[in-house]
Formats: C-alpha cells, structure tokens, sequence
C-alpha cells in the first residue's frame, strides 16, 4: 500500500501554484560593428556582464545606423538595436537598462565618438583616464538631448 502516499504527494505536486522559477529573460541587443574593432569587443562585454544576450554582426555599423534611422551627427564606431530602440556607440549598460525601463517615445541613445573612460574604451591601456562624456537621448525628431552625464576623472599618478 506505498502507491497511495506516492499518487497522493504526486497529485499535490501537480496542483500546487507555479512559483516564479523560470528566470527572467535576457534581453538581447543586436550590435553592428567592424570585425577588427577590439573596442566593441570590450563593450559588448560590458554588456554581457551587465545581463544582455547579444547578437554581433560584423559588417560594420555606417549601413545599419542609416537604415534605423540614427542620425549621423550621433556617430560611433559600433551601432546596436534593443526593445525597438537604437543604441549608439559606448552607451553604459545602466542607461539602456533604465531606456528599457521608462519607455520614453525616442529612436534611442548616444554617445557620439568614442569618450575614454565610457564602456569598451576604458580599458589598462588608457591609464585610468576618464573623460567627461554624455549620453544623449535622440529624440523621434533627430534632435538630442543629454539623458546622463558622466564627469571626466583625472588619472592618479602611479
């Protein structure tokens, strides 16, 4: 008579609410960049270790950047799409995240040229250099408007 304890914990197990055990999904960002920029390596890292999937194309970015409609006065070496916004150039992972979160009606954000010290040019070589560099908002218009800033850091002598 062990079956009846066996369909009875079985039966409870089978009705019992289903928690939240499956973890939330990863989004994942797309990224267009050239095949031989280690900069964008370092910066899809970045976005790896701040929990993005990604998808990297190397074909370059100037095509695709067109196409999505980032303006050219926002330009970087790497472009990449997310939740139907696009990204441009060295972007922190928090500010895509906190994109995501709000929503706002804009094609996305920027950080225009290639700053030291943002993710992927932040690496020994630059000697803990940090310039200051902001992160744009691009409105649906084409137009900007700054969305984080980040104060530039003098290196410490060594």
């Amino acid at each position: 008579m062990q079956r009846r304890p066996f369909l009875l914990a079985l039966a409870s197990a089978l009705s019992a609410p289903v928690c939240a055990a499956t973890p939330k999904q990863r989004p994942t960002i797309q990224v267009w960049k050239d095949p031989q920029c280690g900069c964008c390596e370092d910066w899809i890292a970045h976005l790896q270790q701040s929990g993005f999937e990604t998808q990297v194309f190397e074909t370059g970015n100037t095509a695709m950047r067109q196409r999505l409609g980032m303006p050219a006065q926002f330009a970087s070496c790497h472009t990449a799409r997310v939740g139907g916004y696009v990204i441009e150039g060295h972007v922190p992972a928090r500010d895509i995240h906190a994109l995501l979160a709000e929503q706002p009606r804009a094609i996305g954000l920027a950080v225009p040229g290639m700053p030291i010290g943002s993710p992927g040019m932040d690496g020994a070589v630059y000697g803990g250099r940090q310039d200051a560099y902001d992160v744009v908002l691009v409105q649906a218009d084409g137009s900007g408007r700054i969305y984080r800033r980040y104060p530039g850091q003098r290196a410490t002598g060594g």
